[in-house]
């Protein structure tokens, strides 16, 4: 059985621009809809991780650990993009949503509080 890679690829981690908790932000978009799904947080070994298995992976800041989304709930997201923005402080992950994305089991996590909208 093959091993799957956890260590990031040095390239890659030096371009990222980390929160002190090591941290960087990951924005999740539905490939067939473009809805924004939700807002987590990576660290390098759940980048890695999403990388090498195109299974979206997370870092858990409330357990401090490591989820791949989907594992307990079955609302998976297949990975089929990642993108690093210009800065290095943000990532986008176009996925394929199985279920809702959100904990509450809503389709996306950004559906709750409308703050401002066009008249």
């Amino acid at each position: 059985m093959a091993t799957v890679p956890t260590d990031l690829d040095p390239a890659v981690a030096a371009r990222l621009k980390r929160t002190t908790d090591g941290l960087v932000a990951a924005v999740v978009q539905d490939a067939t809809s473009g809805a924004v799904l939700m807002q987590a947080w990576v660290n390098d070994e759940a980048l890695a991780l999403t990388l090498a298995t195109r299974q979206a992976t997370y870092w858990s800041r409330s357990r401090q650990e490591l989820w791949v989304k989907g594992a307990i709930s079955g609302h998976t997201q297949h990975v089929r993009s990642v993108r690093l923005d210009c800065d290095g402080d943000a990532l986008l992950l176009v996925v394929d949503q199985t279920g809702g994305a959100c904990h509450t089991g809503a389709a996306t996590c950004f559906d709750a509080d409308l703050l401002l909208e066009d008249a």
